[in-house]
């Protein structure tokens, strides 16, 4: 079987992308691990299948770089729009793509050329009651006593369909160390990512992302909305922030839904070599 990839990133968040309308294979853990290694397969933080949807235009199957099925991807889903929409899949400036997180109604950017070069992305209403996030326990989710590797932190805790740990922070912390252990806290049966904040002003914040299942990040679209929720109400900004992430910024607007704006590109293309397509479910 060949099957062909478009490599493509969201500000550095980066993605091995499957077009199979039809719904012809499955992906296994061992499949997705062997094509995100960054040494001997494409390299990427995750890969997204695109199929067609009974419910919507179609449906992102995203699976993190460990192997394991996400329940949704903000930089990923933006990437998938791009390349619907540049091969004429689909046509217009709008498109609705199911996930495991529910559907995500999209607006595109166009250049002259008609390629997508940007995308709104209505991401949903925040998940704050704190079962739902998940979390163990009881208290204010908002303001929850995290401990890991004799620190102490005040966290904020928010689900964008899945699990958000932001952290805000005044000083410099071993984020190498800090990040595993906080992903995998007893708070979190689910795990949890991570988000290092810090608060420049009243519509800017820089997040450094520890992804769960896959480490660090350039860049995390549901943590740079769940950061920009967390500093909301937190009483650090407004509702319009600028989240600045290592591979770029993303513009967030919570009214009473969460929007994310941000880029979207492709590097390159070609087909996966044989002992890689062996390792799928056809």
């Amino acid at each position: 079987m060949s099957i062909r990839f478009v490599k493509s990133h969201g500000a550095g968040n980066d993605f091995v992308l499957f077009e199979d309308l039809d719904d012809t294979w499955t992906p296994t853990p061992a499949f997705v691990a062997a094509v995100c290694d960054r040494h001997v397969g494409v390299g990427g933080d995750g890969i997204i299948r695109i199929t067609r949807d009974a419910d919507a235009d179609f449906f992102m199957d995203y699976w993190n770089a460990g192997g394991e099925v996400a329940e949704m991807c903000g930089n990923g889903i933006r990437c998938l729009a791009k390349y619907v929409a540049d091969r004429r899949i689909a046509t217009g400036d709008r498109l609705r793509v199911n996930t495991n997180a529910g559907p995500k109604d999209i607006e595109l950017f166009k250049s002259s050329d008609g390629m997508v070069e940007r995308a709104r992305v209505d991401m949903g209403p925040p998940i704050l009651e704190r079962a739902q996030i998940p979390m163990t326990g009881d208290g204010d989710p908002l303001h929850e006593k995290v401990e890991a590797e004799g620190y102490t932190f005040e966290a904020a805790c928010v689900s964008m369909g899945n699990p958000h740990c932001v952290l805000f922070l005044d000083e410099q912390v071993p984020f190498e160390r800090l990040g595993p252990a906080i992903e995998h806290h007893e708070l979190f049966p689910a795990r949890t990512n991570v988000e290092f904040t810090e608060v420049l002003n009243d519509h800017e914040v820089r997040v450094r992302v520890w992804e769960r299942g896959v480490g660090e990040t350039q860049a995390c679209g549901t943590g740079a909305c769940a950061s920009a929720v967390a500093a909301n109400l937190r009483g650090f900004t407004g509702r319009s922030v600028a989240v600045h992430l290592p591979g770029g910024t993303l513009d967030i607007e919570w009214t009473d839904r969460v929007f994310m704006t941000g880029p979207a590109q492709e590097t390159f293309e070609g087909t996966l070599a044989p002992h890689l397509t062996a390792l799928l479910k056809g």
